[in-house]
């Protein structure tokens, strides 16, 4: 079922997380200090609208380098979502050009503490990781023949890069909902 992103308030703070990798150690928010911007962004392997755009991700994340950090987060079920277990992940990260952590969100307390709702959800953080981005990759949804280009997440971490105030007009992100374990959805 696709659901939109619940467009947190611009501002807020990142929350705080430490979470296993799916090749194994650990990753912590604390671990992407010093980057003048973070990308938090919640990610699974069998959504179609992931699939469609997934290249472009790791492709922007190949382009900004340094200058982003970037993490991506499955909180996904996957025992009733198999596609979206650690072995299946890391094959996603390896046909999309993934350099950065992609960890595991198993109680799915993460997802709740950043309010994401579907996935691909994206959370652009500055460098004392206050909000200023939270919405689409690009306007490119599966058969829809808008180019993958990240067009509106690059305008923002530009802007957020160039010293610019990031526009708060923001179109939510479009995807699959988070596939929640019995009785663990958000209220």
């Amino acid at each position: 079922m696709a659901a939109n992103s619940f467009m947190v308030p611009l501002g807020t703070p990142a929350p705080a997380f430490d979470l296993t990798a799916i090749d194994g150690g650990s990753v912590s928010l604390g671990d992407l200090k010093g980057s003048p911007a973070t990308l938090v962004v919640f990610l699974s392997n069998h959504c179609p609208y992931v699939r469609h755009i997934e290249s472009g991700i790791g492709a922007l994340a190949a382009a900004y380098g340094s200058r982003l950090s970037v993490v991506a987060i499955c909180s996904n079920d996957s025992v009733n979502y198999p596609d979206d277990d650690p072995t299946h992940l890391a094959e996603q990260a390896a046909r999309a050009g993934f350099t950065f952590p992609y960890l595991l969100d198993d109680t799915q307390e993460v997802a709740k503490a950043y309010h994401a709702a579907c996935t691909p959800d994206f959370f652009l953080y500055d460098a004392q990781f206050q909000l200023v981005y939270r919405g689409e990759f690009d306007g490119a949804r599966p058969g829809n023949s808008v180019p993958v280009t990240g067009s509106s997440l690059r305008a923002a971490i530009d802007a957020l890069l160039e010293g610019d105030a990031v526009p708060e007009e923001q179109n939510p992100s479009l995807g699959c909902s988070i596939k929640w374990k019995p009785g663990n959805a958000p209220a």
